[in-house]
Formats: C-alpha cells, sequence, structure tokens
C-alpha cells in the first residue's frame, strides 16, 4: 500500500508540474519534447529520477542485464580500441548513461583480468544525469574505484579536445525527447488550401476537466530546425495535393516519390544533435561506440509507418500511450542512424561502420561463447573447479546462460538493435584513421 501511495503522490504531483508548464505558456500548450522531458527526467518525480525500471524486477531489461558476457565482449572491443590508438599512457572511456553501473563493471573488471596493461591506463568517466542512479552507480563500482580512476561529471564540464579513447552508450538516445510531427490537410479558404503541410503535436489539458489528463492539439512547428531536419534528409512529407486516392497513385506512380497519407504522425530527435556535438568536441583522438535500436532515414520515415515509433514500457508490456502511467513508464522512440552519421561526418567523425548487434558480438567472440557451453565449458563466467563432474545444477545453468546468449544475437530481438562507430583523428598525423576491417568487432564473424 506504501509503494502504491507512493506512485499516486508522484504521478498526480508530477501532473501538476506538467499542468503548470502549460498554463505558463502564452498558448496554454508545450512540446511533446517538454512533456516527455518531464516525464522522464524530471529531477524529483521523473521516471528516471526516481531509479525506476531497470532489470528483470524494473519494466525493461537491456543486454547488459541478461548476463556478464555482453560488457565483457564490449570490453574486447575496447581494447582493440586501445590497441589501435597505439597504447596511449591514458586511455579514457567515457560512458554516456550508465544506467544501473553493471555495464562499468562487466567492463573494467574484464579488461583487468584480460589486458591488465591497458587497465592501467584506463581513465573512466560517466555521464549520468540522473542523480539517484549516479549513486547506485556509485555503489556498484566502489570496490573498483579503489583500483582505477573513475569520475561523474557533467558532459559540457569535460574540456574540449581532451578524450583520447571512445566514448560509448547503450540504449540512450532512444530516451532523449523527441518532437512529434504530422502530416495535415492545409485550411480551406487560405494559400494552402488542398495542400498537405507539416504542424507540430503540442501537449495541453482542459482546464475545465483537469481530472481527464493530457490532451494533443496541433499547431505550427515550435522551431525551423524540424524543418530542416527533413530538408538535410532529403525527405518532403508533404509532397503530395491533397487528391482522391486514384489521383495520389498516378501521383506516385509519375514521380517515383513516397506519399506520405494525410495524418502521417513520426518524431524527430533534435536533442541528439548538441549530443553527438559535444562528444565531437570533447574527442581529441577515438571513437565513438553507440549501440541502440534504430533505422537508417530511409527506413525510419516511410508511409506504412504511419504513427512514428514511439513506444511506451511498463512491467515488461509496452504499449503506445505516452499519457498514461506518467513518471512510472518509459517512452522512447527508435533512433535515426542515419542523422546521427550526417551530424557526425559534419563535425569530423568518419563512419567505421554500422552493423546488426548480433553481428557485431559475434565478431567479438560470441560465437566461440556458444561453442564453448557446448563443449562442458563453466555455465558462469567463473573458472571451474578442475576435477569437479558437472551437476545438474550446472546443467541447468549451461542451458540458461545458452540462451541468454542466443538473445543477445536474436535478430528479432536485442540481435537486431544497431552498433555504430565513428572516429575521430588526425588523416595528417601519424596515427592514421583506423580502417574498418581492422576493428575486430566490425569484422566478418566466423560462425559457431
Amino acid at each position: 500500500m506504501l509503494f502504491q501511495f507512493c506512485f499516486i503522490v508522484s504521478e498526480s504531483s508530477l501532473t501538476a508540474i506538467i499542468y503548470q508548464a502549460i498554463d505558463a505558456s502564452p498558448d496554454r500548450r508545450i512540446t511533446f519534447a517538454h512533456y516527455m522531458d518531464l516525464a522522464l527526467y524530471h529531477p524529483d518525480f521523473g521516471y528516471y529520477s526516481q531509479g525506476r525500471g531497470l532489470g528483470a524486477a524494473g519494466d525493461f531489461a537491456t543486454s547488459v542485464h541478461l548476463c556478464a558476457d555482453f560488457g565483457e565482449l564490449i570490453a574486447v572491443q575496447l581494447i582493440d580500441m586501445w590497441q589501435q590508438l597505439d597504447r596511449p599512457d591514458r586511455f579514457d572511456l567515457v560512458e554516456l548513461g550508465a544506467g544501473q553501473g553493471i555495464l562499468a563493471g562487466d567492463v573494467l573488471r574484464y579488461i583487468q583480468r584480460e589486458a591488465l596493461d591497458c587497465f592501467h591506463t584506463i581513465h573512466y568517466r560517466i555521464v549520468e544525469k540522473s542523480a539517484s542512479l549516479r549513486q547506485v552507480q556509485q555503489q556498484q563500482l566502489a570496490e573498483l574505484q579503489t583500483q582505477v580512476s573513475i569520475a561523474w561529471c557533467d558532459l559540457a564540464a569535460i574540456a574540449d579536445g581532451s578524450i583520447v579513447g571512445c566514448c560509448f552508450s547503450n540504449e540512450l538516445i532512444d530516451a532523449f525527447p523527441v518532437h512529434r510531427v504530422r502530416v495535415c490537410a492545409g485550411d480551406s479558404g487560405n494559400e494552402n488550401s488542398g495542400q498537405f503541410q507539416l504542424q507540430e503535436v503540442y501537449v495541453t489539458y482542459d482546464a475545465n476537466a483537469p481530472a481527464a489528463g493530457c490532451t494533443e492539439v496541433i499547431g505550427d512547428l515550435s522551431t525551423p530546425a524540424l524543418a530542416q531536419y527533413f530538408a538535410e534528409a532529403g525527405i518532403d512529407l508533404c509532397n503530395a495535393q491533397c487528391d482522391t486516392p486514384e489521383q495520389s497513385a498516378a501521383r506516385r506512380e509519375t514521380n517515383r516519390m513516397q506519399t506520405y497519407p494525410e495524418g502521417y504522425t513520426t518524431e524527430v530527435n533534435l536533442a541528439a544533435k548538441p549530443w553527438i556535438t559535444s562528444i565531437a568536441r570533447i574527442l581529441d583522438r577515438g571513437y565513438v561506440l553507440t549501440i541502440d535500436y534504430g533505422y537508417d532515414t530511409d527506413r525510419y520515415y516511410v508511409p506504412y509507418r504511419s504513427d512514428g515509433t514511439l513506444n511506451c514500457y511498463s512491467q515488461h508490456q509496452h504499449h503506445p500511450d505516452p499519457y498514461q502511467n506518467l513518471g512510472r513508464q518509459d517512452i522512447t522512440a527508435h533512433v535515426d542512424f542515419g542523422a546521427i552519421e550526417r551530424w557526425g561526418e559534419a563535425l569530423g567523425l568518419v563512419i567505421l561502420g554500422r552493423t546488426p548487434q548480433a553481428i557485431f558480438l559475434m565478431a567479438l567472440g560470441l560465437g566461440d561463447r556458444l561453442s564453448g557451453l557446448g563443449q562442458g565449458a563453466s555455465p558462469t563466467n567463473r573458472e571451474p573447479d578442475e576435477g569437479s563432474p558437472a551437476t545438474a545444477r550446472d546443467i541447468v545453468q549451461i542451458f540458461q546462460r545458452h540462451q541468454v546468449l542466443r538473445d543477445l544475437i536474436d535478430p528479432q530481438g536485442l540481435g537486431g538493435f544497431q552498433v555504430l562507430i565513428q572516429q575521430k583523428g588526425d588523416r595528417s598525423s601519424a596515427t592514421q584513421l583506423t580502417d574498418r576491417s581492422s576493428l575486430v568487432g566490425l569484422a566478418t564473424p566466423a560462425m559457431p
């Protein structure tokens, strides 16, 4: 009952805060991005600020929560990057959005065990917006803090060009607040009559019936950056008149263009641009490793994805309504990797490759781990006792770990996530930019 009471207080308090933001707006409406930012990141009542949701007992689980293998295979790639950078005396690892600190622990322990010379050069920094998660991370990494440099900082506080190493994230960008836009018919009787126009979805509420909760209204774009986003991508969401179905079909055949239907709604993640800009700013030499679910631009903005990719997670169930369970559910949208790549290239980040997580992990040795289980390897990542016969419990654990490793590479699930590696360096210096094929995670994996 106490937990339920706390949830009710939290939700009602957050609702009041959102209503205050709406009332303070001249048009009594806020962008969906503003709403999503409050719902997820309000310092007191936001979803992530309460430290909710992560792991088997929460609302969702990431690759990190399944087993230590994911972090250990990431560590294999990080060791490889250290070697590619000519084994610098200081190797900076900047984890952006570290969750509960589990990935950091798995990465550092593996490097300590398998590459001690690399471990001694590491300066590990965590950029974490949530104060409650920072506390969890500090507890999780307390023992390691006595053995390696670990610090928490804001991205803005890291000096320009001070990082030689890797900035990496796992399932971070999908939780950035997004704007929502919609293709609408032009008002009759004005110059836009008979044409589609791109408008923005705003959030408001009925002051006469506040208990009804938040509702959506449509209005002009809140910023020119939204139209610029699609212009840079070469996408025209309003490329058709408000035709009859027959006329629309003829237009598509004539123009060879995609026609987006009236009501087509999608997301724009403008927050990702200053994020990748900050990373490019702090990185002197090294890599950016981004793992998340998403699509290339051309696959993201397609007519059949007519309601976008917005999704909400609560108790391992997902649904499309971002206005329920306020502060008690995760709200996400897929990542437009094409935008991350375009922005990065303009900032000097060279694309080394983008590959599915399944292929990436197989190239890093997950296949060998699967084969090892079939040959009687330890069901955990710890060394088995010599001469000890396998018990029934060991066999069950082997089957369980086999399934977990398979989950990491399931193409319909985690294995279908995208892994993007970008690099920054000086082509004129002795240290040349890495060739894609020389990074182990981007090599063609051997099949088990």
